[in-house]
């Protein structure tokens, strides 16, 4: 890594079509494009010198006024990594071959509500944690202290006879897809996002919400328009 501030590279990969909610991250959210959402997020972001989007899609991106700038990047999807069922890590690996950085964030279209100080706060923490030596990767997770079951309705983390209190049971944590971050170096020793000796980052549960189903489309807006209102109201 350079001695002068690391270079830091923002992956947002996109695709025309999505399987559940269809065309998702051009549809329009609480006012704009869902895409829009998480790249003007990024764009707020000094600690990012450029965002890089891998898609099939850049005549869709032109259509809602996207081009390329000093800090956007659009990366046309090469055909073999195109489709439903190819593993994002080779998308990511493409742009890490191709893209020179420091470091890379990866984030998604779908996580419209992750806010530009959480995103300043994991890049602060892995950082430290990479001059430390403690980590080569981050990930985000939400904290879960609640009671799990098997199919079978036996218990998974708790004893039915003994009932504790569920901010008592021991902590889980769930990675929740907003965001990862990491190096050349430890996408290299794992070929993944998540290297060798990773770190999780909890961010606010409210920003954690990942679309992936219409469900959660709808819970997403929910949640945009409470954040808004808190927003306008000083809280």
């Amino acid at each position: 890594m350079s001695q002068s501030k690391p270079r830091v590279v923002a992956l947002l990969p996109m695709k025309a079509n999505s399987e559940r909610v269809k065309g998702k991250n051009f549809r329009e959210f609480c006012g704009k494009p869902l895409f829009r959402w998480i790249l003007d997020t990024l764009i707020e972001v000094d600690e990012i010198d450029q965002v890089v989007i891998n898609t099939d899609a850049r005549h869709i991106l032109a259509e809602n006024g996207l081009s390329e700038t000093d800090r956007i990047v659009i990366r046309d999807r090469k055909p073999e990594i195109c489709g439903d069922m190819v593993s994002m890590n080779l998308v990511l690996a493409d742009d890490v071959e191709n893209v020179e950085s420091d470091i890379y964030l990866m984030t998604h279209t779908t996580n419209p509500l992750v806010s530009a100080d959480t995103i300043r706060a994991a890049l602060a923490a892995f950082h430290e944690a990479q001059e430390a030596g403690r980590a080569d990767s981050l990930f985000t997770v939400d904290k879960v202290q609640t009671r799990f079951y098997r199919a079978d309705c036996t218990p998974v983390n708790h004893d039915p006879d003994n009932l504790v209190r569920t901010q008592d049971l021991e902590p889980w944590f769930e990675e929740n897809s907003n965001l990862y971050i990491f190096t050349r170096d430890s996408f290299s020793a794992t070929n993944a996002r998540i290297g060798r000796r990773p770190m999780m980052h909890e961010g606010p549960s409210f920003e954690s919400i990942d679309i992936d189903t219409p469900q959660d489309w709808d819970f997403a807006v929910v949640a945009a328009r409470f954040l808004e209102e808190a927003k306008e109201a000083g809280r």
